[in-house]
């Protein structure tokens, strides 16, 4: 069963959450909050797989939230709700180490797909709208700066890697570079490992800020 806490400032929209996710068999909302202080609280008391959190809400926020979360929890997967397709909160989210994002009014069979694929440590990095928020931010926060993480790469792996952030799914991967989609997905996996990032949404932060891709690049 996955645990999904619910952190957003607005009641109905937690209400409209939660009965769609409670409808399905493999999810349960264990806990709700209406503000970032609350979401802490919550991930603490109920330890759920998932937390979807609401960006702005009043007093702590949910970046702060989703900081303190993670400091004190890296197992919990934080998918930030937003209402806008490009959000630099959403950005400066993705750099503290959420699994994605979603825009509030997604389709109900994505939402679902998401809880899913968070809970399983996947991220949620392959929609176009993620790939252009990262590029833009990325762009903006500061001129590249070479990280020592990638002087270990091979041309291989930094193929992969530029591939990643330009939002393929391994499937795309595999056909790009004429692998299998098993091959595929364990050289992103031992990617991963290799740099010490948590998950696909810090490798494409790190792709980018590292300056392996430029902010106008598409895979």
């Amino acid at each position: 069963m996955i645990r999904v806490v619910l952190a957003d400032d607005q009641a109905l929209v937690r209400a409209g959450f939660r009965s769609l996710l409670d409808d399905e068999d493999d999810i349960a909302v264990v806990a709700e909050a209406a503000d970032g202080a609350g979401a802490v609280e919550a991930a603490r008391s109920a330890r759920p797989d998932v937390i979807l959190m609401d960006v702005r809400m009043p007093g702590m926020d949910g970046l702060e939230a989703t900081r303190r979360i993670l400091a004190a929890d890296t197992a919990v997967r934080i998918v930030i709700l937003t209402t806008f397709d490009l959000d630099e909160f959403v950005y400066a989210a993705l750099r503290a180490g959420v699994s994605g994002f979603l825009v509030k009014d997604t389709d109900p069979g994505e939402l679902l797909r998401a809880v899913r694929v968070a809970a399983r440590g996947e991220a949620l990095i392959s929609p176009p709208v993620t790939r252009r928020l990262i590029a833009e931010y990325a762009g903006r926060a500061a001129r590249p700066a070479p990280d020592p993480r990638l002087d270990g790469l091979t041309p291989r792996e930094r193929e992969v890697m530029a591939l990643v952030a330009g939002g393929l799914s391994n499937g795309e991967i595999a056909a790009r570079l004429g692998l299998s989609p098993a091959t595929a997905r364990s050289a992103v996996s031992r990617l991963m490992t290799k740099l010490g990032v948590r998950d696909r949404a810090q490798l494409v932060v790190l792709a980018y800020e590292s300056g392996l891709v430029s902010p106008g690049w598409i895979g």
